[in-house]
């Protein structure tokens, strides 16, 4: 197991030891950004120093059990862990032939010894010499075709063969995912648990025996017995969020869709005041209306869209508002939906359960006090209604040409606004499969159970609202379910994927992706360790007109290389481009605290308007936005769970991580570029940040890639190189709304690094730059720790093979 009797490191042990141990002393002189040192960052930043003893000592899975987590195994009795025999690699990493040369008794222990006797005769001789020379010849000859037998890195099956994908995938069937879609939404709406367990029922019926329901009791914030609303004080006219008229029989025949017409964790009460018309709510809108109105404790009316929720409220919270009226202007609505007449919610959680911030809803934890996220009492409303309220006619579309609402120059509008909600602790459950993986060979393993290599998620959400989101957890759900169902019928054929797979369908995702923030928080050191990839389905069709394909930059070559295989209809993904954007859904927290590398397939329809982005933070009511009018043959579902099932089986089942390191550093230059960003120290280090990357995509990944090349200590070094490429840019904090990972950009629009752009935007509001000067040591620290990561890498590399020659 690596030591000798009395618990010494062997010299060739030693030698690996010494060699990773230098990394941290260069990085150590170096002096580079304290973010390397963080403690998000601790367990994963370039901490190659390899403790073999400590590795053998490295939990399995048990350690994904949770303190209150259930689990469930249906139609048969099992133990929580599945006691499975290790798994034994197929051969030594050293090979037979090399065994035969450090065990000198090997050979000899078969020759005989001479006899005693002086006496010996001539055939004696002869007849000993015969011998050794058999034996000697026969040696030789075991030990040549055991060399040649001795695969370099031998592995669970052929690495790299699209033939054995192309076989999972073709079971993928359009029909099939269409069943399952139907079977989850036979049976009546229920709560969190139940929807979970339905779920679990279904991944286990396909052969996935080892899944587990984990639940969480967090904060909801749940609407009131009756509906908000919103009056004209002019008229003493009273309005629903929809725009229909405060009566009985509107109350009785739409009460599911007015009640849950309201913004989640926002602050309750009433407010009476002016109504404040302030467009998209951006720095610019904020400077014109402050230069004319006081508005302390008034009422604003924002349009959704641009920029995140998030970030606007915080802007008008700042500047003194008291209350907002949230709607979608019509003309950025898609051309093929109806919803002006809708009204929507929203989430103002940024992410996880509101009563335990940065830390998980275990049994135990202490719950801290927050109700409201926010002190602005916040309201969505329909188009309808806001049209009212600035007093413009219904129609606003003239010759085929929309006109953005605006409220008139001339006359105050004074409205009460009504806001009740319901905080309760609830219980939300995420349904958790893994498909374990083999052990990588290099690896020798002194536990119970055998243990998987590293982890590639793959993850879905069903809904917690009665009527909000209801089908498009469906369609998710069903996508992933397809993909597990074509996978398992390989499975059941022998085959496993090299890394461990784990299914999820997170709960609590229409709060502020709850679910998935507290299995996260809850398992953040191993996860830090292990997990290699994100793979979202958060609503993967949400629209028909286009696809829309999201990666990080180190993943977003192999994105574009799936799309070019497995698009069912080729008209409507013609080589999308592939953008590193802010997405929503439960990738949030994979991406945002533990830098992981994400990616996403998604049908939408194309933006209407520069403004469009973002609109997908409004939930609409289920009968608004049904997948089976979207997609009637469920074509471009089978679409999206190929093209997901082929990037999860590529990172899954590679040899060396699918990842490319030089999109990084070219991302970086691209984020930079423009007229406003000229600081040459920035520009240098990225420049320096390629031309490191460069060098090790050529001198190590391609070597790597390369089967004749292959060493599995190289493959493993590269591995747990290209794991963490992206940690280094999670600046330390971000404006609300804006992503932590600054290799994201806002939307399409938009090239440079969103924090430099808000920084610029806060600086016209504020009159400083401090903001900015923050925000550029951010961003520096960011690429200065990126470029030590990968020059230590590669002194890794030369220093562990130098010393081996």
């Amino acid at each position: 197991m690596g030591e000798n009797e009395s618990g010494v490191p062997s010299p060739s042990q030693q030698d690996k030891k010494m060699a990773y141990h230098k990394v941290n002393a260069d990085q150590r002189a170096q002096g580079h950004s304290p973010y390397l040192d963080s403690d998000d960052l601790q367990a994963t930043a370039l901490d190659l120093e390899w403790d073999m003893e400590k590795e053998l000592e490295e939990p399995g899975f048990d350690h994904f059990r949770l303190d209150g987590a259930i689990q469930r195994h249906l139609g048969h009795s099992q133990s929580p862990d599945l006691d499975l025999e290790p798994i034994q690699p197929s051969s030594s990493p050293k090979g037979r032939f090399q065994r035969l040369q450090e065990d000198p008794d090997y050979v000899s222990h078969y020759m005989r010894q001479t006899p005693k006797s002086n006496r010996c005769s001539f055939f004696q001789i002869l007849k000993v010499f015969c011998t050794a020379l058999i034996v000697f010849i026969f040696g030789i000859v075991i030990g040549y075709y055991t060399r040649k037998k001795c695969p370099s890195p031998p592995t669970s099956q052929e690495p790299n063969n699209p033939h054995l994908y192309h076989e999972i995938l073709k079971e993928i069937k359009a029909e099939n995912i269409q069943q399952i879609y139907r079977d989850l939404l036979r049976s009546p709406r229920e709560d969190d648990v139940d929807i979970a367990m339905k779920i679990l029922v279904q991944w286990t019926s396909q052969g996935l025996e080892d899944v587990r329901l984990v639940n969480y009791s967090v904060l909801l914030d749940l609407p009131g017995s009756s509906s908000n609303t919103v009056t004209l004080k002019n008229s003493g006219e009273c309005f629903y969020p929809s725009g229909q008229r405060c009566n009985r029989e509107t109350k009785m025949l739409h009460s599911q869709d007015l009640l849950y017409s309201y913004a989640a964790y926002s602050a309750k009460g009433a407010l009476e005041a002016e109504l404040v018309d302030v467009q998209y709510g951006t720095v610019e809108d904020l400077i014109r209306i402050q230069a004319t109105t006081n508005v302390t404790k008034k009422i604003a009316l924002l349009k959704l869209g641009q920029s995140p929720l998030l970030y606007k409220l915080s802007l008008l919270e700042d500047a003194g508002f008291g209350g907002v009226l949230l709607y979608i202007d019509p003309c950025d609505l898609p051309k093929t939906t109806d919803l002006a007449d809708k009204a929507f919610m929203v989430s103002l959680n940024s992410g996880g359960d509101p009563s335990t911030p940065g830390y998980a809803s275990i049994d135990g934890s202490y719950r801290q006090n927050r109700l409201n996220l926010t002190t602005l009492l916040v309201q969505p409303v329909s188009a309808v209604l806001a049209k009212k309220l600035v007093s413009l006619p219904e129609d606003t579309v003239q010759k085929d040409k929309c006109i953005p609402l605006q409220m008139p120059a001339t006359g105050k509008k004074i409205i009460s606004l009504n806001i009740q909600s319901v905080t309760t602790y609830k219980t939300i459950s995420n349904v958790i499969g893994y498909l374990k993986g083999t052990v990588f060979p290099d690896r020798v393993v002194n536990t119970e159970h055998s243990l998987p290599d590293r982890y590639v998620i793959i993850g879905s959400h069903h809904s917690s609202l009665n009527t909000y989101g209801g089908q498009e957890w469906a369609s998710s759900t069903a996508v992933i379910t397809a993909f597990l169902q074509a996978l398992m019928l390989k499975v059941k054929k022998g085959w496993t994927p090299d890394r461990t797979i784990v299914f999820c369908s997170w709960g609590g995702t229409s709060f502020g992706n709850i679910g998935s923030y507290e299995w996260a928080e809850d398992l953040k050191r191993v996860l830090q360790r292990n997990v290699v990839a994100y793979v979202s389905l958060h609503n993967p069709v949400r629209g028909n007109t286009t696809l829309h394909p999201v990666a990080s930059p180190s993943l977003q070559q192999l994105a574009a290389e799936s799309q070019s295989s497995n698009c069912v209809e080729k008209t409507r993904c013609p080589g999308s481009n592939v953008s590193s954007v802010q997405i929503q859904g439960d990738s949030d927290y994979f991406i945002n605290h533990l830098g992981v590398p994400a990616m996403q397939f998604s049908y939408e329809d194309i933006k209407t308007s520069e403004n469009s982005s973002f609109l997908s933070e409004a939930l609409f009511p289920v009968h608004t936005t049904k997948p089976e009018e979207l997609d009637p043959s469920f074509s471009l579902h089978e679409t999206i769970a190929k093209l997901t099932g082929q990037v999860t089986l590529q990172i899954a089942s590679e040899p060396v991580l699918p990842f490319n390191a030089l999109d990084i550093a070219l991302e970086v230059q691209n984020s930079l570029k423009g007229d406003d960003i000229d600081i040459p120290q920035l520009l240098a280090l990225a420049s320096q940040l390629r031309d490191t990357a460069e060098l090790f995509q050529s001198d190590e990944m391609r070597p790597a890639n390369d089967p004749k090349e292959r060493a599995p200590i190289r493959v493993r070094m590269l591995n747990d190189v290209l794991q963490s490429l992206e940690k280094s840019f999670l600046v330390h904090r971000a404006p609300p709304g804006l992503y932590r990972n600054i290799l994201y950009r806002l939307d399409e629009r938009t090239s440079q690094f969103s924090v430099l752009l808000e920084a610029r935007e806060h600086c016209k509001l504020h009159l400083s730059n401090e903001t900015m000067q923050a925000a550029l040591s951010e961003v520096l620290n960011s690429i200065s720790s990126a470029q030590a990561y990968f020059k230590a890498g590669l002194d890794v590399f030369e220093s562990t093979f130098a010393g081996k020659k």
